[in-house]
């Protein structure tokens, strides 16, 4: 079917004004080194196994402060090695199984995955393969609850990857959560995904945290930060959903649970 004669999707995607938006991104970093005080009132991690995962088009360096900072609070991170994510193209999807297999085996414990854009479809799709060896899952901006079309990255990642985003039945597989504790970091001014498609549906082990962030500087943002290592710190045998009080004032005023 061609894209005039395709009925028009529910959710549309953000407009110019919240694509000129993401221009705020070196701004978030620069706030993310001011509040180092803040974010430093975080409790140490306990050093389990962390594998961190890019977006669309992206490499490993730019989940790199992310890893570091996780790392800083004392979590085992690791990149995820397969060079730029160009989708789910030969042998990446199998890497990633071995890999996270491979951690999970040396560190005698399961491993926390963290992704951020088309990154927290890997973390949620490997966590619903391999559940014993996933602790938790935190994504950050990642588009699993709409349709791609719903974004203004669908066409490059049709270009790059050469998959069609029109498999109604991926759609709907993409949905579902992992069984592990499982958290969406979104953004209602994200400029490249419909926040609406970052959200998880109701569960005992699903939660929805709102921040006030780019798309692209998602990974940078104080308050994703904050938000990621709070949520690795939960013990998945008493995990409960994220309070914003935990993180104080700030958190009060700027980052909702749903």
């Amino acid at each position: 079917m061609s894209d005039r004669n395709r009925a028009p999707d529910p959710l549309a995607a953000p407009g110019p004004w919240q694509m000129l938006l993401e221009a705020r991104a070196p701004w978030e970093f620069a706030a993310m080194w001011a509040a180092t005080p803040w974010l430093a009132r975080l409790p140490t991690g306990d050093g389990h196994p962390v594998l961190v995962f890019p977006g669309l088009g992206a490499s490993d360096i730019t989940t790199l402060t992310l890893r570091n900072f996780l790392r800083d609070r004392g979590y085992t991170t690791y990149p995820w090695l397969q060079g730029f994510n160009f989708g789910p193209r030969t042998g990446v999807l199998e890497a990633c199984r071995s890999t996270l297999h491979e951690l999970a085996t040396r560190h005698r414990e399961p491993v926390s995955l963290v992704g951020w854009s088309l990154g927290g479809i890997y973390a949620r799709e490997l966590a619903k393969e391999m559940p014993k060896q996933v602790r938790c899952v935190v994504t950050l901006g990642t588009p699993f609850a709409g349709h791609p079309r719903a974004t203004n990255a669908w066409r490059f990642y049709e270009m790059v990857s050469g998959q069609t985003v029109h498999d109604e039945a991926m759609i709907a597989g993409l949905r579902l959560p992992p069984a592990c504790p499982t958290t969406s970091i979104y953004s209602k001014t994200d400029g490249v995904v419909a926040w609406q498609c970052s959200i998880n549906d109701a569960a005992p082990h699903t939660e929805n945290i709102e921040v006030h962030a780019s798309h692209i500087g998602m990974g940078l943002n104080p308050l994703a930060l904050y938000a990621v290592a709070d949520r690795l710190a939960q013990d998945p045998a008493r995990w409960q959903r994220f309070d914003p009080a935990s993180a104080g004032a700030v958190g009060r005023w700027f980052m909702t649970p749903r």
